[in-house]
């Protein structure tokens, strides 16, 4: 049998879980949980699974689904800092809320805003609302927008979290295929080791860093 490694950490996993469609493992190091890529929707497929999204800014219960990472982010920052908001869908909301509170923004998208030129720019808040589930190199992917920070600045993730094996089995948020890595609270744990950097969770689905100022 195949040695299977995390795609977050590359340490060793065990299998966690397993439903009519996917196979699960468990990183015995960071804990984060994934599926394979043979799991992985084709790029079309997924795009067009994402393209059924009907968010706008014209929403208010998209406002205020965005609004558990909005306002503590806010509560951080001052008008003029400038922010990305990394994985945008093609209905960007997030990054208009900001600029209605004074805060230039940038928007990037694989799918939708592929322009990758903003991610060669530091900013001083960088932000992923339902995003890091869908990252197919969740290591590359969550290094490259940590890179975006400037020191003193945040990255503001918002992911429902892995609470326990029994509570995964029944938990319809693994159950949409374009979901293929979950995270609990000792991954981004593990992340804020691996960056030494603080970490504060917001509810229970909000987690902001803060990059140390040099």
């Amino acid at each position: 049998m195949k040695t299977i490694c995390c795609p977050l950490c590359s340490s060793l996993t065990e299998k966690y879980h397993q439903d009519k469609t996917r196979v699960y493992f468990q990183c015995l190091n960071c804990q984060l949980v994934f599926v394979q890529p043979e799991a992985f929707l084709l790029t079309q497929e997924e795009k067009s699974r994402y393209e059924l999204h009907q968010n706008s800014p014209d929403d208010t219960g998209y406002r205020k689904f965005l609004s558990r990472i909005y306002l503590p982010m806010i509560s951080r920052l001052s008008k003029n800092n400038r922010g990305l908001d990394f994985g945008c869908g093609p209905g960007p909301t997030l990054s208009v809320m900001f600029e209605e509170f004074g805060c230039p923004m940038s928007i990037y998208d694989p799918f939708f805003a592929a322009d990758k030129s903003v991610l060669e720019i530091e900013y001083n808040f960088v932000t992923a609302t339902e995003v890091v589930e869908h990252l197919q190199r969740p290591k590359q992917s969550l290094n490259r927008m940590w890179k975006c920070v400037k020191p003193g600045g945040y990255l503001g993730i918002m992911s429902q979290l892995v609470i326990d094996q029994k509570a995964f089995g029944n938990w319809h948020y693994k159950d949409d295929d374009t979901h293929i890595c979950f995270y609990s609270k000792e991954t981004f744990v593990w992340l804020a080791r691996q960056w030494q950097t603080g970490l504060v969770f917001v509810e229970k689905d909000v987690m902001i860093f803060q990059k140390l100022k040099i």
